[in-house]
């Protein structure tokens, strides 16, 4: 696999490579669970009716999602460098550095370092372009958004390409949760959308622990596997500085991401300057 196609596969991974979804849904909604819910919690009350039991469910999945809300990841800016360990298909591997910066729902800039440190790609996403320099064969790439999606053959998100850069649920349905489980290390839910069901695991402080993705369409057996580690606290967030996104459906492909030096909210520059000698494409 070229250099090129394993950058793009980084790009693919940031946009969410699953984003089959429709758009998520805002996470503080509250659900209302429907009446074929099942409750894996044992009820030790004998006398118990179902609809205690019901109202003691939708009490625990509204707590969960309320500490989901809280930890949920706002910003007005964020920088990092990004190590990004990519394994294809064909069983190739490559490790690079990533500089990021992003303006909440307006910019993502990324430059991808080679070898030696010298830059080889710089990227400017927006919820409407992708623009992809190739710093070594000085070439500009300018794409729509549909670019990614006829990368992917699926929808592309802006904001699931940002609240997977900053550790934020993604395609979590509040509205339709039809399980949920606790344990000694936290608790985990299920919700069913429209294309995919989404097994989410949480830690004893409602951290994302783990998100395995399904398609409802077992002709499709479609799959993607994000987990989340390394947590850190600066200031009042919790930031997982550690990300490991599996996806596969025909192929596999193994991406690891490990966040070194992040900040929030500091003036930041997003240069993306075309050379007059460049290609575009």
């Amino acid at each position: 696999m070229q250099k090129f196609t394993a950058v793009i596969a980084l790009v693919i991974a940031m946009a969410g490579i699953v984003a089959g979804c429709r758009s998520a849904k805002k996470i503080q909604k509250v659900i209302a669970a429907p009446s074929t819910k099942k409750d894996s919690v044992l009820v030790t009350n004998p006398v118990a009716t179902p609809e205690d039991r019901r109202a003691d469910s939708l009490k625990v999945i509204r707590q969960t999602v309320g500490g989901l809300a809280r930890n949920r990841i706002d910003f007005q800016t964020f920088s990092a460098r990004m190590k990004v360990h990519y394994e294809g298909s064909d069983g190739k591997d490559y490790e690079f550095n990533a500089f990021i910066h992003m303006k909440k729902d307006s910019l993502i800039w990324v430059s991808i370092n080679a070898a030696l440190g010298i830059e080889a790609f710089r990227l400017l996403i927006t919820p409407d372009s992708v623009k992809i320099l190739d710093k070594l064969k000085k070439v500009a790439r300018l794409r729509s958004v549909s670019f990614l999606q006829e990368e992917v053959h699926l929808p592309v998100d802006f904001k699931t390409v940002q609240d997977l850069l900053l550790g934020n649920p993604i395609y979590l349905d509040t509205t339709n949760i039809l399980f949920y489980k606790k344990d000694a290390s936290g608790i985990s839910l299920l919700s069913v959308g429209d294309l995919f069901k989404n097994y989410l695991t949480l830690n004893m402080d409602n951290t994302l622990r783990h998100c395995k993705l399904d398609d409802v369409d077992p002709m499709r057996a479609r799959t993607c596997d994000l987990t989340y580690g390394d947590y850190e606290q600066r200031d009042t967030l919790r930031f997982s500085t550690y990300r490991k996104i599996s996806v596969a459906e025909k192929t596999k492909v193994d991406i690891e991401l490990g966040f070194k030096q992040y900040k929030f909210n500091e003036v930041l520059s997003f240069s993306f300057n075309i050379p007059r000698n460049y290609k575009r494409r």
